[in-house]
């Protein structure tokens, strides 16, 4: 080919017309830098090539040459005359547009459409003889073209609605070129074996992944400046690409060299005696593949730093690079983080500075990892994109759209040594989503750290059961932690991870033991083994129960503590009733600065605020001066993993397993009488035995259809399965309290066992079977949505690929809206929170639906034009709704309060 080959027409990048420089990136250059960084990426001494490889069963140094030359074929969607046109300004050399061909199609899914339909029948007609591969390869080409996150779509194109003739020969030419310059003496030959399609399925989406991240790089203009002069394209390869290409790449993070495990105490030096389970966690015999735990052991006995134990000698067993813990809300997610900050060097050599970030509150300790490439500002590359210039909104440049992602703070743990986040961030790596294979890619060589597993729906179960396939089966080991697991779970969730490692289906043991540690698969076996644990006698205790009939009652009972001097907590099921009780309790005169309200309608700074004072005032390092007299009405949001202890603890009715939940939220630490923190080895609490209180109706064998509706609607809507809810009741009502850890395993069974379910009253079983039958919808709507992974990176693994914001991590009744918060400053608007960073994001809250449209009736119309010019202005509010708070609207949201909901919803 000449200099001046025809392919030299075609631009595959452009600069906005107000720039300054060189106006446009040639399109064959482009897709040789993002092959150049794939070819680095994917070098065959790293341990990501050996591992696709290895499950390819084809050498690294062939993967690494065979993957440069499809990822060289990524944007051949570009050579469309309908794509070119979006550019009609940039030169007289290159290709000149035409009026009749509307870009309807992106040009990822025209690329695919391309090979699939005119350069593969020209390649097989070219050199029959040598070209038989060509044939083979559609999934390869699927890969690539799915490089803006979503696999090209499959429907047959009328190619000449989109490409002119000499389109099809410019590309075919660069086809023919870039096989000369990257694979002139290369080995088809794998291509050929049927079986390579089969294994080529499982992998596709890590390589779908790194397609992704390598058309990102690839169009950094820090490393890839503009060029539109003609040169052969060997040389631009070796002079260009590759030195920027290994440039580009030696700004990303290195992965941080692995500490060895020595001592509890090295990591944990607070620790003085390590628990039983712990003391597991020290012991238990590693094996060299992939692996799974399950911790079941009560609230305080030291879960977490067990998990954190088994993740340090997994790293340090080279079993793991990293680590994401995924928790079941933001609240959660806020505490693991700190607790995590001053544990996760340990698990690396002292000289190392790995990253650590939070999933949502985009904050990070490692400035190394804030200025990588995945915090890089890319100013001129996202131009054109920030000044909402873009000539079509649907075709973002590859840089513009994953520098949006990786600003997205929920989705950057994924890709961190270290993260802590939601579930749900996880969860949409298996989930039809946009750029789900970068979160699947970022958790391949990572721990995945389950908490609370009990606390999920039947819907994030079975999803979770997905991941954990999915996660075996490209080499990832996972901690899952529970105070109280269903043994039907436990066995779900061991045969998914079974599953993911082509191994059998177990038996588990009698699930009678309890604490109780799982290991998927043990040393020396395919099968699991279950180790009874003892748990340490600080939190082996007995909690008596004291059922409370009517609000009034509880009320009483709450002003009691108060004038005693005790701090109190109301955990309630809903935000709604959540509220009526705080309200009430300031008229019942309770000084302000002693009452706090805690749930999941505040915007993200008030929240965030309110969550680090109920820590202070009620978390293990209190002392009697802050305890003193305070009450707490919460929902859900202090149920899990807030090391929080109330000298009195008052809960609404809700399953055995969230109750036993809420219940180690009592006297939780070794204090005095005052309340004030005893560490003394042998020191007792001075507070005498717990009660628990239960506000809930009678659990009479003979209860009424209407036996909760009366007076807990909330509840009932909240938690359906009202025969579960009376069983819980019954349990402990019968026990009048419960030994833990003793009758936790009893109790637990004693509701959700099949011999349970029997004994529900008859007139309460119309509405457990509703609830049974929403659940088995659950399931079905989460097999409905689940990727199919076994089908490939293919848009055939759904019917549902969509953006990420319509894929559902969670069913709910009705969809919640992400609505930003905003203050008018003088003609501006501006973000509600007062905060140095991500001022937007920490002005957001989540309402339901039909809050939203009922609150967006309110705004003055006068506002809604600055709404949309403010929304152009900064992209981040691009998908978001933004509610002003005016003198018309500010009784919609309160600092004290949060919003003003109508009616109850689940925190």
């Amino acid at each position: 080919m000449t200099n001046h080959a025809s392919y030299y027409r075609y631009w595959g990048k452009a600069k906005p017309e107000a720039e300054q420089g060189v106006a446009y990136h040639l399109l064959p250059y482009h897709c040789l830098d993002v092959a150049a960084v794939g070819r680095y990426w994917l070098a065959p001494d790293k341990p990501i090539c050996k591992q696709l490889a290895a499950q390819l069963q084809v050498e690294p140094e062939w993967l690494k040459s065979w993957f440069t030359l499809c990822l060289a074929l990524h944007d051949l969607g570009k050579f469309a005359r309908a794509f070119q046109g979006l550019r009609s300004d940039l030169s007289e050399k290159l290709v000149k547009p035409c009026s009749g061909m509307p870009y309807a199609e992106r040009h990822d899914s025209l690329g695919f459409a391309l090979w699939r339909e005119v350069l593969q029948e020209k390649l097989a007609k070219y050199d029959a003889e040598n070209n038989a591969w060509a044939a083979k390869i559609d999934p390869w080409l699927e890969i690539v073209t799915g490089h803006h996150g979503m696999p090209p779509k499959l429907e047959r194109v009328r190619i000449p609605n989109f490409f002119k003739v000499d389109d099809e020969q410019a590309a075919f030419d660069y086809l023919q070129a870039v096989l000369e310059c990257l694979l002139p003496n290369f080995d088809f030959q794998p291509l050929m074996e049927k079986s390579l399609a089969t294994r080529l399925k499982p992998v596709s989406w890590q390589l779908a992944g790194i397609a992704v991240l390598a058309d990102w790089l690839g169009s950094n203009q820090e490393h890839f400046a503009y060029w539109d002069q003609p040169m052969p394209l060997a040389d631009y390869w070796q002079t260009i690409a590759l030195p920027e290409a290994e440039q580009a790449l030696a700004g990303l993070p290195k992965p941080p060299l692995a500490g060895q495990f020595q001592t509890v105490q090295t990591l944990f030096p607070f620790i003085q005696q390590p628990t039983p389970l712990q003391q597991y966690a020290v012991d238990e015999p590693l094996t060299d593949q992939p692996q799974l735990f399950i911790l079941e052991d009560v609230t305080g006995a030291g879960k977490t730093e067990a998990a954190l134990i088994l993740a340090q000698r997994l790293i340090a067993n080279g079993l793991a690079q990293g680590l994401y813990i995924g928790l079941p809300t933001m609240a959660t997610a806020n505490a693991m983080y700190q607790r995590l900050g001053k544990v996760y060097r340990g698990f690396y050599q002292p000289a190392e500075q790995p990253s650590l970030v939070l999933a949502h509150g985009a904050r990070e300790l490692s400035q190394a990892f804030r200025d990588s490439v995945l915090l890089s500002e890319q100013h001129h590359a996202d131009a054109d994109y920030q000044t909402g210039k873009n000539p079509d909104e649907q075709e973002l440049s590859a840089t513009a759209y994953c520098n949006a992602w990786v600003a997205d703070s929920r989705k950057k743990a994924l890709l961190a040594d270290v993260g802590v986040g939601t579930l749900d961030q996880a969860l949409l790596a298996v989930l039809p989503a946009r750029h789900q294979s970068l979160r699947l890619l970022g958790l391949a060589n990572k721990i995945l750290l389950v908490d609370e597993v009990h606390a999920y729906d039947s819907y994030m179960q079975k999803l979770l059961s997905a991941l954990l396939q999915a996660h075996a089966r490209q080499g990832g080991s996972a901690i899952l932690l529970s105070a109280t697991l269903p043994q039907n779970l436990r066995e779900k969730l061991v045969a998914a991870f079974q599953r993911g490692l082509d191994l059998p289906v177990p038996n588990l043991s009698d699930p009678a033991a309890y604490p109780l540690a799982t290991h998927v698969p043990a040393q020396q076996t395919e099968t699991p083994i279950d180790t009874p644990i003892d748990t340490r006698p600080e939190v082996k205790r007995t909690v008596k129960v004291a059922r409370l009939d009517s609000q009034d009652e509880v009320i009483d009972k709450i002003l009691q503590a108060n004038q005693q001097g005790q701090c109190v907590c109301w955990i309630r099921n809903t935000v709604k009733s959540a509220r009526e009780a705080y309200q009430r309790l300031l008229g019942s005169g309770v000084p302000a600065e002693q009452l706090s309200l805690f749930h999941s309608r505040f915007a993200m700074i008030d929240r965030q605020t309110i969550e680090n004072r109920t820590l202070q005032i009620f978390g293990e390092t209190s002392s009697h001066a802050s305890r003193k007299g305070q009450i707490l009405i919460a929902t859900q949001v202090v149920e899990q993993s807030l090391d929080l202890d109330f000298d009195v603890l008052i809960s609404d009715l809700a399953p055995i397993d969230l109750l036993i939940q809420r219940a180690g939220r009592l006297r939780r630490h070794i204090r005095d009488v005052l309340g004030n923190r005893q560490r003394e080895t042998d020191a007792e609490d001075g507070r005498g035995i717990p009660v628990f209180y239960l506000y809930s109706p009678a659990p009479n064998e003979d209860a009424a259809s209407d036996w909760l509706k009366t007076d807990h609607a909330g509840t009932q809507a909240v938690y359906p399965h009202v025969g579960q809810l009376w069983l819980s009741a019954r349990l402990l009502e019968k026990a009048a309290g419960f030994s833990m850890p003793d009758d936790a395993r009893d109790l637990i069974e004693g509701v959700y066992s099949d011999e349970a379910q029997d004994q529900i009253p008859e007139s309460l079983q119309q509405a457990s079977l509703q609830a049974e039958g929403k659940d088995m919808m659950q399931k079905g709507m989460a097999d409905l949505n689940v990727l199919k992974l076994d089908k490939g990176y293919t848009r055939k693994s759904s019917d549902d690929w969509d953006e990420e914001t319509r894929i559902p991590t969670r069913l709910t009744e009705e969809e919640s809206i992400s609505v930003v918060l905003a203050v008018l400053s003088g003609s501006q608007l501006k973000p509600y929170a007062d905060a140095k960073q991500y001022a937007w994001a920490m002005s957001t809250i989540k309402l339901p639906e039909r809050e939203w449209k009922k609150a967006s009736q309110q705004i003055p119309d006068e506002l809604k034009q600055q709404i949309e010019a403010l929304k152009t202005e900064h992209q981040a509010l691009r998908w978001l709704e933004v509610f002003p708070l005016t003198a018309t609207t500010q009784h919609y949201y309160s600092a004290e309060g949060g919003w003003q909901t109508q009616k109850g919803e689940n925190a």
